[in-house]
């Protein structure tokens, strides 16, 4: 439900949706990329039904940001147009019953020591 939430707040927000819960072939993953401007974002989604345990992209830690990572990297090789200009975004998403859903989203939330990947 969250990623659903996510997808249709992003192309409410002028991106566009390019692919969603990509795996790549190093073992990473995508829960959606999306164009935004110049820019692809490769977007994690944090959904929570309770504000009691902190913000979502809490969970987002080292080994998770390692997986969206590899998932860049596959989606980049497949997608063989060098350089291309990305980051990396975290859509919180906050599921309070009885409440509108609430969408918060992080951009760069995360960077790499060179964002643009051109010699990969």
């Amino acid at each position: 439900m969250g990623e659903w939430i996510a997808a249709r707040w992003l192309q409410a927000d002028g991106r566009r949706v390019l692919g969603r819960n990509f795996r790549g072939v190093s073992r990473g993953e995508i829960d959606i990329v999306a164009r935004h401007g110049e820019s692809l974002t490769f977007v994690e989604v944090k959904t929570r039904t309770s504000r009691a345990h902190g913000r979502p992209a809490d969970n987002v830690g080292p080994d998770k940001q390692r997986l969206m990572m590899r998932g860049a990297h596959d989606w980049l090789r497949e997608l063989d147009v060098r350089p291309v200009r990305f980051r990396f975004d975290i859509a919180e998403i906050t599921l309070i019953p009885g409440e509108l859903p609430q969408v918060h989203v992080i951009e760069n939330a995360f960077q790499l020591p060179d964002s643009s990947m051109a010699g990969r």
